[in-house]
């Protein structure tokens, strides 16, 4: 697949995800894994807490923005037996970290849960309560609001993912292949 057509794949499963499952970091992070067939499910797991600026409180940063870093970092950072070093991929993630987060910056004009939503709703809502849970989706949260941000982190930390591979000169099987032996 073109790369183009990876970044689209990406889009059209973070959309559907959210939609369909709810959970934007875990959201993301599938729709990342499975546009580049690149699966972990143990990254997967670890964004269970993420979502809604973590634990639905909403004063985190956005789950779609932690689960594409998430993906990203998994490709490229700091590997466990290079803890004391590997300063290159530590610092190759805090770039790509950096570079999605210029995205929603201009996209959303932040980073953070609740201030995203007041921009696409107006407010924040709670989601430890019912009746503004119930509001929230009511306004189109899992229709066309939080699954277009979703949509976009997983479509920017893709592209940005492909980026680094090309920079680098690698094809990506050739890439899914190292990445996991680690």
């Amino acid at each position: 697949m073109e790369k183009e057509e990876l970044i689209k794949k990406a889009y059209d499963l973070g959309f559907k995800y959210e939609k369909n499952y709810r959970g934007c970091s875990q959201c993301a992070i599938a729709a990342i894994q499975d546009a580049l067939n690149v699966r972990n499910d143990w990254v997967f797991k670890a964004g269970s807490g993420l979502a809604t600026g973590l634990g639905l409180l909403g004063d985190g940063v956005c789950g779609g923005y932690s689960g594409g870093v998430m993906v990203m970092s998994t490709f490229f950072g700091r590997i466990r037996d290079k803890f004391d070093g590997d300063r290159e991929e530590k610092y190759c993630s805090f770039g790509m970290a950096v570079k999605l987060h210029d995205r929603f910056m201009e996209e959303f004009g932040t980073v953070i849960c609740k201030e995203i939503h007041k921009k696409l709703f107006g407010r924040y809502f709670n989601l430890w309560n019912s009746d503004e849970k119930q509001e929230f989706e009511d306004l189109g949260a899992h229709k066309d609001k939080c699954t277009s941000v979703v949509a976009k982190a997983s479509a920017w930390a893709t592209e940005l993912i492909l980026e680094e591979l090309e920079n680098r000169g690698i094809p990506l099987n050739d890439f899914k292949f190292v990445v996991w032996l680690v």
